[in-house]
């Protein structure tokens, strides 16, 4: 065997190792505020404390609403740590003191929250990550909205801008994902009872995030995430007699931020989906050389490699004149089963549909297996 070889089976054994010793993970997941995750997590705990176990509170947010005040009851709380912020007095989850009394099970809520400058990580769903990795269980919720590659579609829905959102990767670590699902009349009657806000604030919410419509579309990306996760668990422990063509994507993006943005998430999606590898490939012609592409653009650009990043994809960068050779020669290169790229009235399909290279390389992908998707 030789070293590089030998260098490889340790690392792979070391991730064994490691990946045994981490905590389990389990996350709750609902299509909004109010349909009873933290409810849920609470009930666990106390199931759990029943039988023996030693679980904590490490963070809950009750909103004050008096089901969920009431199923903290006799659940050991790990103190919050206090800490001022632009003169005022807050409260941040305690980090240390969870991996110092090391519980077996800790509940951590509101997994998307963005934790107060200062703080030794800018995420709580990092913070988890450091949970799991001492050995610590932990049971964590999350709503739909904040998943980082349904940005945009969740934004369309509703109409509002979330800021704050988990990296897909973070789901996909959990051991098991349960959705709390209720339809949108049961959440609306919910909502009208006092059990989600004030009063005061239930008309508003009525005529902004609670419209029907709205909960049915974001119900239906819930259940679908959800079953995705069921899949993948199947894929994982289930065995299967018939070896899988293995899919890997390619998202073909342009110096066009919003276009770029569309085809990142979505392709990212369809990966998650799949349980895939990604890459993302930039082909710089000649004309968006550094010394010739506008301070904006290239902002733009890099802007959008670190999300692809961030999202789990592979960045690949390529310096060609024939856009559409370039895409097919990185294809062939790391063996991709499905291109991704923009819709026809983005700039970059254009550039492809002008070269003659564009028919070629329609022409080579019919005669093999790989698939074009074309991303609105």
């Amino acid at each position: 065997m030789s070293e590089e070889n030998k260098e490889q089976s340790v690392e792979h054994f070391l991730e064994l190792i490691k990946r045994s010793r981490r905590g389990k993970f389990k996350v709750y997941i609902g299509m909004s505020a109010g349909v009873g995750k933290t409810y849920r997590m609470l009930l666990e705990a106390q199931a759990l404390m029943r039988n023996g176990i030693d679980v904590k509170i490490g963070y809950v947010e009750t909103h004050g609403r008096k089901e969920t005040v009431a199923q903290l009851e006799g659940l050991p709380v790990i103190p919050r740590r206090k800490l001022f912020y632009k003169g005022k007095e807050l409260e941040e989850m305690d980090l240390k003191a969870i991996i110092s009394l090391r519980p077996e099970v800790v509940i951590v809520d509101e997994l998307a929250h963005t934790n107060i400058e200062g703080s030794s990580n800018e995420k709580r769903w990092q913070d988890v990550m450091q949970i799991l990795n001492a050995g610590i269980n932990v049971i964590s919720a999350v709503n739909i909205q904040h998943m980082e590659s349904l940005n945009e579609e969740v934004q369309r829905i509703t109409g509002a801008t979330i800021t704050e959102r988990i990296p897909d990767k973070v789901l996909q670590m959990a051991d098991e994902v349960v959705n709390i699902d209720l339809t949108a009349d049961e959440l609306i009657d919910r909502l009208k009872e006092g059990k989600i806000y004030d009063e005061k604030k239930v008309p508003l919410a009525l005529n902004n995030f609670f419209q029907a419509e709205r909960i049915l579309q974001l119900r239906e990306l819930a259940l679908r995430e959800v079953a995705h996760q069921v899949e993948r668990k199947i894929d994982i422990e289930i065995p299967k007699n018939i070896k899988l063509r293995p899919e890997l994507f390619l998202a073909c993006i342009s110096t066009n931020d919003a276009s770029a943005k569309i085809i990142i998430r979505k392709t990212a999606r369809l990966s998650s989906y799949y349980r895939s590898k990604w890459y993302v490939l930039y082909v710089q012609t000649s004309r968006e050389s550094s010394d010739k592409i506008n301070l904006a653009s290239q902002r733009h650009l890099i802007n959008n490699m670190k999300l692809a990043t961030q999202l789990g994809g592979e960045v690949l960068k390529v310096k060609n004149d024939q856009i559409a050779k370039a895409i097919w020669e990185t294809a062939e290169k790391y063996d991709i089963t499905t291109i991704c790229i923009g819709k026809p009235r983005f700039k970059f399909y254009q550039v492809i549909m002008k070269t003659a290279v564009f028919t070629q390389l329609l022409n080579k992908m019919s005669k093999t297996d790989i698939d074009l998707v074309i991303l609105s």
